[in-house]
């Protein structure tokens, strides 16, 4: 049998792999820092050995699979080359892992990881399907006819797939720390529509998408009736968000979401419109989409006294955006609050008057300092010049949460891309109020 080790185990897309070798009946373990990240959850309820980084891990007969965070610096890595036993970079492994199945890549700027989630959901009731996610969740059948699984174009590290489908959600300045501007954005989206084998399901509403060439059909979809699959007539109640789908302007069937905001209902369209092409019975596409709880770290709700708290990963401009307008729309009698950390100096830097404009679509906003990546340092920016230019923002800090207990029957966003999640904390720690 198969032996595997994960060098940096506990990375998103690393720990959703290994889940699915594991689940596959093959032999895994891996190793990372001691530092606890919510990806090692799932890999100790899978029994799955997690030890800290040693030489003494590598062994003869391993398959090594390695995070591209880690490189010659590693001690593991060093002794893999001393022992000449190849190490293969987590995503020319999956580039070659996913040829086995019919391969789905999920990509884009934005919604990457709700849509994969989405995606694997409604078709593991249709067909056997292995499934990998941003938020490092995987699930593996050895009988699998699927394979859907998040790719991600920070780095072009997208490049090393050639899937039988791709779902691109939009394509946005993101990354500006890697990518020059929106050109070398799409570019690097241009480049892999090349490498896509059956056919592509793109937002036709993202007018960079509207210009990709591939040698493959292109099915466009979106909210506009000149799209292969639009969405129509868009109601919300307290059971979620309502609409008719048209495939080339004849009507297909009506669907329900749990979720709001216009990117939920753009998220849903492109999964009907790739089970539609895969001839999927309607039925299933109704129920499952019903039942879809979301993935980790987006929009994930919990009620707290009066208040409601919601932890999402935003960290862009137009993620901040589609957020505050979900909240809005689901509690649409609520002071909607925004608490938002940003992610990296580069990001604050390029997006900083966006982020302020979309930061003021909350009723109140509060700021904490920015989270800085190990790749940068901190230039000659801080939280400062954010608060500066949003009107009536605050600067908080963990050991001052307890100020928004005066927020009663709010919402509280919380929402970021670093480690937001101990401000969440620290608020409930520091209230009396429990739910």
């Amino acid at each position: 049998m198969k032996r595997y080790h994960f060098i940096g185990i506990k990375g998103s897309g690393m720990s959703a792999l290994a889940q699915i070798l594991s689940d596959m009946k093959y032999d895994v373990q891996g190793s990372d820092v001691e530092k606890v990240f919510f990806t090692q959850k799932p890999l100790e309820q899978k029994g799955i050995p997690l030890l800290p980084f040693q030489k003494e891990n590598i062994q003869e007969g391993q398959t090594l699979i390695a995070s591209p965070a880690y490189n010659e610096e590693n001690e593991e890595i060093q002794a893999a080359t001393e022992l000449q036993i190849p190490v293969h970079k987590y995503p020319n492994f999956l580039g070659e892992f996913i040829h086995q199945f019919t391969s789905i890549a999920v990509t884009g700027s934005h919604g990457k990881t709700s849509t994969t989630g989405l995606l694997a959901h409604v078709l593991q009731e249709a067909k056997p399907t292995s499934y990998l996610i941003g938020d490092g969740t995987g699930k593996g059948q050895k009988d699998s006819e699927y394979f859907v699984f998040e790719a991600c174009e920070y780095r072009r590290h997208f490049l090393h797939y050639k899937p039988d489908y791709a779902i691109m959600t939009n394509v946005d300045f993101d990354h500006p720390d890697y990518f020059n501007g929106i050109n070398d954005v799409f570019d690097a989206f241009q480049e892999m529509a090349m490498q896509v084998k059956k056919a592509i399901i793109a937002c036709g509403d993202d007018e960079h998408l509207q210009k990709i060439n591939a040698q493959v059909p292109v099915v466009y979809y979106g909210l506009n009736e000149e799209h292969d699959f639009f969405g129509k007539n868009i109601t919300t109640d307290e059971n979620g968000t309502h609409f008719d789908v048209f495939v080339r302007s004849s009507f297909f069937a009506s669907f329900t979401i749990p979720g709001y905001g216009r990117h939920n209902v753009l998220n849903a369209l492109a999964v009907i419109a790739l089970c539609h092409y895969e001839q999927v019975d309607v039925g299933i596409i109704q129920s499952r989409l019903k039942t879809f709880q979301g993935v980790k770290r987006r929009f994930s709700e919990k009620q707290f006294g009066s208040q409601i708290l919601i932890d999402d990963y935003a960290h862009h401009p137009t993620e901040i955006f589609a957020t505050i307008e979900a909240a809005k729309q689901k509690y649409p009698t609520k002071e909607v609050v925004a608490i938002f950390q940003p992610h990296t100096f580069t990001r604050t830097k390029t997006f900083l008057d966006e982020f302020a404009e979309s930061l003021k679509e909350a009723d109140v906003v509060y700021l904490c300092d920015i989270f800085s990546s190990a790749r940068e340092s901190s230039g000659e920016l801080s939280i400062q010049d954010l608060l500066d230019k949003i009107p009536g923002a605050s600067l908080i800090q963990e050991e001052r949460m307890g100020i928004l207990a005066k927020h009663e029957d709010s919402v509280l966003l919380f929402m970021g891309a670093g480690d937001v999640q101990k401000f969440q904390t620290a608020y409930e720690n520091t209230t009396t109020t429990k739910n």
